[in-house]
């Protein structure tokens, strides 16, 4: 179990991982997951995960030169109950995401100037920041809050909430 970062784009899958910039990568979403989104977004032509490595920890968690973001992964699974060898083994998928940015705000920075320039030449775009292996836990997803490009640039740390799914128009 891992931050996960769903996006319901008006773009094809082909079309999101040219505009990613390098160290970001995106794979299709569970088709349970896709329909949930699409019914938030439904002007989403493709509903994926952006990843860096195998999961979206690096928009949230820093990973370089500690392991803060490994004891709060351990405290998550503690309390949903997960077995020691469940947690070893999310730990491990975890891992393979690590050292492709330098710090937490370096991931966010260019998560950021990919969502500014998607809603710029795709319009508007639907996120959500979720936390598990899916699929989406359909209680806590709620109707989205609308931001612009601007709102987003002028509070670059308040946009990515966890489980508040998150229009940004152009």
């Amino acid at each position: 179990m891992c931050f996960f970062l769903y996006l319901a784009s008006p773009l094809t899958l082909s079309e999101l991982r040219a505009m990613l910039p390098a160290g970001l990568s995106a794979d299709l979403a569970d088709l349970n997951d896709q329909s949930e989104l699409r019914a938030l977004h439904p002007a989403a032509r493709t509903v994926a995960r952006v990843l860096v490595g195998a999961c979206s920890c690096d928009f949230v968690l820093g990973r370089v030169g500690s392991r803060e973001e490994e004891r709060e992964l351990r405290r998550r699974h503690f309390a949903a109950g997960k077995s020691r060898d469940h947690i070893i083994s999310a730990l491990d998928t975890h891992r393979r995401g690590s050292g492709r940015f330098e710090s937490r705000e370096t991931a966010r920075a260019a998560l950021m100037a990919f969502v500014a320039e998607h809603a710029r030449n795709a319009g508007p775009t639907l996120y959500l920041l979720a936390f598990g292996t899916g699929p989406l836990d359909r209680r806590s997803v709620t109707a989205p809050v609308r931001l612009t490009v601007r709102d987003l640039l002028a509070s670059p740390d308040d946009w990515l909430v966890e489980n508040r799914p998150t229009v940004i128009e152009p």
